[in-house]
């Protein structure tokens, strides 16, 4: 009787622990649709910073952020970077998808994307750019 009560009280418990690491992940995410295709090649972005920029180093891009990247276009290095001439803004942040076609359902003008490809499906986005 005991192991029944415990079975029953653990089932709930462990599916709202489970509901609340989604809902960390996915915060701060505009779009919440899934989607699994091949992976595409970034773009290269302009090197170029306002010389007031302050940048930092930082994986987690979102709407809004500006980016330059000091990589190549087969190995990007994106570094947020305050918004001026030469940067890219980012529209949209896509997760948990590799598809940059995605992208070409917003309005123009969309003039890059960027494709991060994870080793677990979930940690994937898209970034959506618009060129300053």
């Amino acid at each position: 009787m005991i192991v029944l009560v415990v079975v029953l009280l653990l089932c709930p418990c462990l599916g709202l622990a489970g509901w609340a690491v989604w809902r960390v992940v996915d915060a701060g995410n505009d779009v919440r649709t899934p989607s699994t295709s091949a992976p595409v090649v970034p773009p290269v972005l302009p090197s170029g910073a306002p010389s007031s920029a302050a940048p930092t180093r930082d994986t987690g891009f979102a709407t809004g952020d500006c980016l330059v990247n000091e990589g190549t276009e087969d190995a990007a290095e994106l570094r947020k970077v305050p918004c001026g001439p030469n940067t890219y803004r980012v529209l949209l942040r896509i997760p948990a998808t590799t598809d940059s076609a995605r992208c070409d359902a917003l309005p123009p003008p969309i003039s890059a994307t960027y494709v991060h490809d994870n080793d677990v499906d979930l940690f994937d986005y898209v970034l959506c750019l618009r060129k300053q």
